[in-house]
């Protein structure tokens, strides 16, 4: 299982996902340009002293990205049908969240082997993506690794 960040431009959720990657021991692929310098204090304050535990790798770019995953590509996402509560997770997952301004392009929507969304109420547009990553990488963890 892994998580993968898409231009985040929040350093405080960065740090955030950083730290449940680092707690759960799930490595975490950063996909660059980032919307803020990685040594970013606000980055760090989030992120706290767990930075020496977490299992990082930066890619340049979507394409480099592409070209070392491996597993599904499961995106989450509000445009999706599939509730996450629904999906049977395996465990060489890869669970994509987008920037928080813009999400992912039509590009990296399509490569997505899953399209995956959390129930909420219709006035709702959307969850904080630390949040969002936190739920779904929860009941994926559940799933594959909790669950033996």
């Amino acid at each position: 299982m892994r998580l993968a960040l898409y231009q985040p431009d929040i350093p405080q959720n960065t740090g955030t996902l950083l730290r449940l990657g680092a707690a759960l021991d799930v490595p975490v692929d950063l996909i660059e340009p980032t919307g803020f310098i990685l040594d970013d204090k606000r980055l760090g304050r989030a992120l706290m002293d767990y930075g020496r535990l977490v299992d990082l790798t930066r890619h340049l770019d979507w394409q480099a990205f592409e070209e070392a995953r491996t597993g599904r590509l499961l995106l989450l996402t509000t445009k999706a049908k599939t509730r996450f509560t629904d999906f049977a997770f395996r465990a060489d997952d890869v669970l994509l969240l987008g920037s928080e301004s813009a999400g992912v392009p039509p590009s990296v929507h399509d490569a997505a082997d899953h399209r995956l969304t959390i129930p909420m109420r219709a006035e709702a547009r959307s969850l904080n993506v630390a949040v969002a990553g936190a739920m779904v990488l929860s009941e994926a963890l559940r799933q594959t690794r909790w669950h033996r």
